[in-house]
């Protein structure tokens, strides 16, 4: 699935007007995902965002238009979820999201980079 290259521009241009954050771009989840910090910050999937964010908040973000659970192998994952376009077509509603990326970041924890152990016969 291709993603939405403008939104993934929205992205990138509020991302790299804070000077604090490192950001790296990276294909991942079939999308395009920006690395703050070293961690998974948000994505770009299709035509929504998919958001890494703080589990504590769900109740708050679930009620917010364009709000989606990210269902992974028939599971709603914790932390994540996606927004739609009507959740964030709006300049404020789009920085809302895209804050509560960044802050969770901060408290995130990095994905381990698992190696394959070679066993010897």
């Amino acid at each position: 699935m291709a993603y939405n290259i403008d939104l993934a521009d929205r992205v990138r241009f509020y991302l790299a007007d804070i000077p604090a954050l490192k950001v790296e771009e990276k294909p991942m989840f079939r999308g395009l995902a920006f690395m703050v910090n070293g961690k998974m910050c948000v994505n770009i999937s299709g035509d929504n965002l998919m958001c890494r964010v703080d589990p504590l908040l769900y109740e708050e973000l679930s009620r917010r238009k364009g709000y989606l659970p990210m269902i992974m192998k028939g599971k709603q994952l914790t932390g994540y979820c996606y927004v739609s376009p009507e959740g964030y077509k709006s300049k404020s509603d789009f920085a809302f999201w895209i804050r509560r990326c960044i802050e969770f970041n901060e408290q995130a924890k990095s994905s381990k980079v698992s190696r394959k152990r070679s066993s010897k016969s």
